[in-house]
């Protein structure tokens, strides 16, 4: 499978690097008969990775000749991590910390740019007696799909808040699930780790009134057992219409299989960056981006192509 998108991708690649750099020729010249495929893993059809990964789908579409752009809706982070690696994806979005932190430790990933911080969001209604992590004690919780980054840092944070084992009787819901469980009455709170505004949760606000629990307390405890990514992030009462709180956020990086071509790479990578605002039309989180803090993907390195447009730039 590798070899083939190899072959497959250096052509297509090598024509469309000719056709940016012409653009008599690209008027004049007709689309490969056999184009590359770039998938693009993203995560749930509500959530930031998703509205993101379109919008980049459709500009590479109509940009890089040779070349056809879709998303993949999946768990979103560690499952699009999975896909990367074994070439399910050309593609992808993940948290830093979904990644293991040895240098090294995913030789078929690397990295296009970090792009934005995830917030994670714990939910409930207004009318819920769950107000800290601490009242989670003995309800039903959505922790997040099976393959998500949101599953990863909120079960993180359940254990060091001393809430492991059966103390929360956890769901395994994405994002869309997890809304109509609230909804229904059938969960007490859920988590879910996106850029503001997350769109499902700004729904969910306007329909039936939500609170936002603060999770600022356990920045510190998550990075002293974990690691150095989290941080914490404010999500202003503009971002829902609800109290302001402080929550733990860790950095997004856009990743990309290791064997694509540089030259393939150096494009995605420049329309990544020069086409911020369109990106931002998408989702706001998309704006936030600037070249100087995309070369920050530890403990992926650049792919050579992303590092060779960053250093001609000079972010």
């Amino acid at each position: 499978m590798r070899r083939r998108w190899r072959s497959r991708a250096r052509r297509a690649s090598a024509v469309a690097l000719a056709v940016a750099l012409s653009p008599a020729l690209s008027a004049c010249r007709d689309e490969p008969a056999d184009p590359v495929r770039v998938r693009i893993a993203t995560g749930s059809p509500t959530a930031v990775y998703h509205a993101f990964g379109e919008s980049l789908a459709a500009i590479l579409n109509r940009e890089v000749p040779g070349v056809r752009a879709s998303v993949v809706v999946t768990a979103a982070s560690a499952q699009n991590v999975r896909l990367v690696e074994s070439g399910q994806a050309e593609l992808g979005f993940t948290q830093a910390d979904v990644l293991l932190a040895e240098p090294g430790a995913h030789p078929e990933v690397a990295a296009v740019a970090r792009v934005y911080d995830d917030l994670l969001h714990l939910v409930t209604t207004v009318e819920s007696p769950v107000r800290t992590v601490a009242d989670l004690r003995g309800r039903r919780v959505s922790v997040g799909a099976e393959g998500s980054g949101t599953g990863i840092t909120a079960t993180r944070l359940l254990d060091v808040a001393g809430l492991n084992g059966p103390s929360v009787r956890r769901e395994r819901l994405g994002l869309d699930d997890s809304v109509s469980a609230l909804r229904a009455g059938r969960i007490d709170a859920f988590f879910f780790s996106g850029g503001l505004p997350v769109r499902a949760i700004e729904q969910l606000a306007g329909a039936i009134g939500v609170r936002l629990v603060d999770l600022g307390e356990w920045t510190e405890p998550l990075r002293r057992q974990h690691r150095e990514v989290y941080v914490s992030r404010d999500v202003p009462s503009s971002a829902y219409g609800v109290e302001p709180v402080t929550t733990v956020a860790n950095p997004n990086y856009l990743v990309v299989a290791a064997d694509v071509p540089e030259s393939l790479v150096r494009e995605v990578t420049r329309l990544l960056m020069q086409r911020r605002e369109e990106l931002a039309a998408a989702h706001p989180a998309a704006g936030r981006m600037s070249a100087r803090s995309a070369i920050v993907t530890a403990p992926l390195p650049l792919h050579p192509g992303a590092a060779g447009w960053y250093r001609d730039s000079k972010p």
